[in-house]
């Protein structure tokens, strides 16, 4: 049994992966560090029984994973961690929006046009405000906006489908005002990062030609993240930031299981079942009559966030006290082997 995990680009923190050698170490099972820019990279991989890639938002990790993913999964029959059923969609709310609709699951209704005719015309008849601009791609509630007059609505139709946004430049405190701060921020902050020879990771592509609005939820103070990993479920809530209405990246996290919604856990363990999800975190809020809806889904997280809750519920909704990195789970799983061991 050998195990590859392709190593993060250059300058990406590689915490999260070093946990999958440390793991493997601890338990005698052999691994091997790979590299996409290693010009023997396609005959190394011919020797590992399993691929572990974990890519994360930035424009290089997905050049590099979508070029790569579906080859190796596919091609050289090797078992991946992600799995294409569970990465495809990542970073990409469009995406996961046509995908769960596909499916009848009750993720928060959204709108999205590739033409700016159709989307001034529901712009100007149909939307119904506040309603909240999204960029398809973005994490920490980088790109989200609450748009709350057809004047705002119209500049960004006017916007997308001109010169468009890098979501890396978008987004200061939910404001279209504040939208120029944060650029002039970036870029005195990567000025300052070239002169002392740092690595710059930002996001390179353009975001142009669709438009995605999504149906406003009111009276939701926090978000329950429930993150799936095979028939467990580690979950938490995260409040909104002060004065703001959206929680993703606010940091502020409560993780007392008697108020967590044993519906978001049952309704996340029954899409990731019938999807076929390794793993999934799903972000629920509550509709006006207090039904569960989520509003996005990543196949990634932050790992401290997850070992910070103080066990797990099973698909049962039994209760497992502990503390437990999601890579120990995810490689019981992809390896198959219920014996692995977390270190301490």
């Amino acid at each position: 049994m050998i195990v590859g995990i392709h190593i993060y680009p250059k300058g990406s923190d590689d915490s999260f992966v070093k946990k999958y050698a440390e793991i493997l170490e601890f338990n005698n099972i052999k691994y091997v560090w790979l590299d996409i820019n290693d010009i023997s990279f396609w005959e190394k991989i011919r020797y590992v029984n399993y691929f572990i890639y974990r890519w994360i938002q930035w424009d290089d990790h997905h050049q590099i994973a979508k070029s790569i993913l579906p080859v190796i999964e596919h091609y050289y029959n090797i078992k991946c961690l992600p799995d294409l059923k569970s990465c495809w969609h990542y970073d990409d709310k469009i995406r996961e929006y046509y995908l769960m609709k596909a499916f009848d699951f009750p993720i928060i209704k959204s709108w999205v046009f590739y033409d700016k005719r159709s989307a001034l015309d529901w712009t100007e008849k149909e939307m119904r405000f506040p309603v909240v601009f999204k960029l398809k791609g973005g994490a920490g509630s980088e790109g989200v906006l609450r748009v709350d007059s057809l004047k705002d609505a119209k500049k960004l139709v006017s916007k997308m489908f001109g010169s468009g946004f890098i979501s890396s430049k978008l987004d200061f405190k939910g404001s279209l005002v504040n939208t120029y701060c944060k650029r002039i921020r970036k870029y005195v902050g990567n000025c300052l990062k070239r002169t002392k020879g740092q690595f710059i990771n930002f996001n390179w592509q353009r975001h142009k030609n669709y438009i995605l609005f999504q149906e406003f939820m009111p009276n939701n103070e926090f978000d329950t993240r429930v993150t799936i990993i095979g028939k467990r479920a580690f979950c938490f809530r995260r409040f909104n930031r002060k004065n703001d209405f959206r929680s993703s990246g606010s940091g502020i996290l409560d993780y007392d299981q008697s108020a967590i919604d044993l519906n978001f856990i049952t309704l996340a363990f029954k899409i990731s079942t019938q999807i076929g999800f390794q793993t999934m975190a799903y972000d629920f809020l509550y509709d006006e009559e207090k039904n569960p809806v989520f509003c996005e889904i990543s196949y990634t997280y932050v790992d401290k966030a997850v070992y910070n809750c103080p066990g797990f519920w099973d698909n049962e909704l039994k209760f497992h006290p502990g503390h437990f990195w999601p890579q120990y789970f995810n490689l019981v799983d992809l390896l198959e082997k219920s014996s692995l061991l977390q270190p301490n």
